[in-house]
């Protein structure tokens, strides 16, 4: 049998779009195929064969039609790709045999035909391309062999290596043929003296993509990795590699990126065996992947690694078996032990050496966190285990998913890691006045606090200030506390303690369901102890509360660090502490502590006592912000605080005065107020309707009048009148 060396098919395509340089990057597909055998043993070329492809799309660009001459009307009657494949093997086949050999391999200029247009035009329309197709000869490599001179490869083209070797270009009509014959002529050369050049350097085209392992102390170039944005979520390392068939990705090298929250988020970092492979993976960017088309970045070997990479010894033996598959469970009861979970895969899907094959996903302490990864010898049993997603085990149902090797060092390192409150953004050091006492959080039944929950995850302080408006006045100092996940990211939720409990219940009735951004947020009254217990570690619910998985009877509060006062611009005391908007008027008093005494100082940087539950919550550094409007949400509040300090003139007092009215309607709303106090002269702004726990109206309201005697006179003429047929019990409040 004759080698790969003996014979060559030289092979030249085209596509409906760009083509020479660009060949394959806009994604447009073949419509034309030309090819000749060059026997190298007897240094003779075959039959000339020139074949159209219809296309699912026959638009043509207008550099297509320019440089191919080809119109939508030959191509509606040509073969679609898999016939012509089919042809090109049987022509290539029987020719062949006329010429005693037996096997072939392609000649191309360049690998963009092979890797960026075949390839990856067959993987959307799920063909088997001939095993010829995985092998072929890159003419550009083979003449800067014997030609160093002639330039870099990248920069070799056919005009330019006839040019180098002093043959004339064939001028032929009919594109395609020409360049074949101009391939034909630079091979010939070659092989003739005085080069005697032999053909025997292949590129190859990966079957499929291995996984594997790869290890942090691993050198990775920058030059090789990929990032791809976009992503449908559920993708797997084969879905990835299956997007850029055609190129060779390293083993292992597909890194699914997990979000704060350990789910995937539409992003991997691929890793491929060369620059080369990495420039025409580059050329796919906002190529389709389905309905979705995906971004193609740049990326560095350090990012690569600090996504795949690991130094477990137990990761690294349990990804040690290759050619496995690998499958995340995720959602396992606590409880779960390795018989439970080998029992609700059950006999159809064996998991690799039994035991051995699970990995539990598990906390520093040894707590479980629900999910596990699992191995299988085979895509039969991987597929058996995939029907069992969402079925249940215990009380709990179970999700199941495609993993990676990548994914198994991610979220391994991520769980096994020291959660440290040092890798989130730090926050500005701006220093703030407070009371010479720092300002621990002292637990209590007063509901002198109230959580916000549903915030989007990108608000920050001055956001929920924002959100609190006018209320922020009633906001102690250093009262705002953001929970935050395990990896110290914002989990939603907030505890805000106010200066006292009617305060407390004032805001959550006046901001219960108001927006903040694209979302409603609900906003509840609750004590400081329940907000101690959250920040703990524990969980708060309508049931009651549950206390820290650490179980611990007492933690210690966080701590602040002192730092000595530094001349800086404070704002005065009545800017801190205004009067409060909604409360009955009272007129501001002068402050009657010594302006000399010492202010403590802290930077906001928060030292948590290393048991607290890490695992659950942290709270977030009870920290002002850098701007002034946390002390002073009405405009202007500062400035005019700062004209108080000057001038011994007080701030004049917020008028008005409520009224509370019980037994309304649960359907009752603000234009029905209105209309009971008809008369009053009252503003829709003037109205704010409670609610209960549950979110629902409580069937009460406060109403704010212009001054006491006009909210008197209300009492005592409204009392008990009907409201839809429901006497309504008004009262002052003081």
């Amino acid at each position: 049998m004759a080698s790969h060396s003996d014979t060559l098919v030289v092979f030249f395509g085209a596509t409906a779009g760009a083509n020479g340089g660009k060949l394959g990057s806009d994604e447009r597909e073949l419509i034309l195929l030309v090819w000749q055998i060059v026997d190298l043993h007897e240094n003779k070329v075959g039959k000339l064969q020139r074949t159209l492809v219809q296309p699912d799309s026959v638009d043509l660009s207008e550099q297509c039609k320019e440089e191919t001459g080809l119109t939508t009307e030959e191509l509606c009657k040509a073969e679609p790709l898999e016939s012509v494949l089919q042809q090109f093997h049987q022509l290539v086949s029987s020719e062949l045999k006329s010429l005693g050999r037996s096997s072939y391999t392609l000649c191309v200029d360049g690998p963009l035909l092979i890797r960026q247009v075949l390839h990856p035009e067959a993987s959307k329309k799920n063909l088997v391309l001939p095993e010829c197709f995985y092998t072929f000869v890159d003419l550009k490599k083979e003449f800067h062999k014997c030609c160093p001179n002639a330039g870099p490869v990248k920069d070799l083209n056919l005009p330019s290596m006839l040019d180098y070797v002093c043959i004339p270009a064939v001028v032929e009509q009919e594109a395609g043929l020409r360049e074949v014959k101009n391939m034909v002529l630079i091979i010939l050369h070659l092989l003739a003296e005085p080069y005697n050049h032999k053909f025997s350097a292949f590129e190859t085209v990966n079957y499929k993509f291995e996984s594997g392992a790869c290890s942090k102390t691993e050198a990775v170039d920058s030059e090789t990795v990929i990032r791809a944005r976009g992503l449908p979520w559920q993708s797997s390392d084969q879905d990835i590699a299956r997007f850029f068939k055609g190129l060779n990705i390293a083993k292992g090298g597909v890194a699914l990126c997990l979000n704060a929250q350990g789910r995937r988020n539409g992003e991997a970092l691929v890793r491929f065996i060369n620059s080369e492979h990495r420039d025409m993976a580059l050329d796919r960017h906002k190529h389709h992947m389905g309905n979705r088309y995906i971004e193609v970045y740049k990326a560095t070997g350090e990012e690569f690694l600090k996504i795949a990479g690991g130094t477990s010894n137990e990761v690294a033996q349990f990804l040690s078996k290759e050619n496995q598959v690998i499958i995340r469970m995720r959602g396992l009861p606590f409880t779960a032990t390795p018989q439970d979970v080998l029992g609700f895969l059950g006999p159809e899907s064996p998991v690799t050496d039994g035991m051995e094959g699970l990995l539990f996903v598990k906390y520093p302490d040894g707590r479980p966190t629900g999910d596990a990864f699992v191995l299988f010898a085979c895509e039969e049993y991987a597929q058996n285990a995939l029907k069992k997603h969402k079925q249940i085990l215990g009380k709990r149902y179970i999700e199941l998913f495609r993993s990676t090797a990548a994914e198994v060092q991610q979220v391994l390192n991520r769980y096994m890691s020291t959660p440290l409150i040092s890798t989130l953004p730090p926050p500005p050091m701006v220093s703030m006045p407070v009371l010479a006492t720092p300002p621990f959080i002292t637990t209590g039944n007063t509901r002198d606090c109230i959580r916000l929950r549903g915030l989007p995850y990108t608000a920050a302080i001055e956001d929920i200030l924002e959100f609190m408006g006018e209320h922020t006045i009633d906001i102690k100092p250093h009262g705002v506390h953001m929970v935050l996940n395990q990896q110290g990211r914002p989990s939603g939720d907030a505890f805000i303690q106010m200066k006292s409990a009617d305060r407390a219940f004032m805001v959550a009735q006046k901001c219960h369901k108001k927006m903040m951004k694209d979302r409603y947020v609900e906003v509840f009254q609750c004590s400081t102890e329940e907000m101690s217990f959250v920040l703990m570690g524990g969980t708060l619910n309508r049931s009651g509360l549950s206390p820290p998985p650490c179980k611990l009877p007492c933690l210690s509060p966080p701590t602040y660090a002192a730092f000595p006062a530094t001349p800086t611009m404070l704002p005065t005391d009545a800017a801190l502490y205004q009067p409060p908007l909604l409360a009955t008027p009272r007129t501001p008093q002068a402050p009657t502590h010594n302006p000399a005494h010492a202010l403590a100082y802290y930077s906001p940087q928060l030292y948590m006592n290393m048991n607290m539950s890490y695992t659950t919550y942290y709270p977030s550094p009870p920290v002002s912000p850098s701007t002034v409007s946390y002390f002073a949400a009405p405009p202007g509040s500062v400035a005019a605080a700062v004209a108080a300090q000057s001038s011994p003139a007080l701030l004049p007092p917020q008028p008005g005065a409520l009224v509370r009215m019980q037994g309304l309607p649960y359907n009752a709303g603000v234009k029905d107020i209105l209309s009971f106090f008809q008369g009053y002269q009252l503003q829709a702004d003037s109205v704010l309707v409670l609610y209960n726990w549950s979110g629902q109206r409580s069937g009460e309201a406060l109403v704010t009048f212009p001054s006491e005697k006009t909210a008197r006179r209300a009492v005592a003429e409204c009392s008990n009148l009907p409201f839809s047929g429901h006497p309504i019990r008004l009262a002052c409040c003081e």
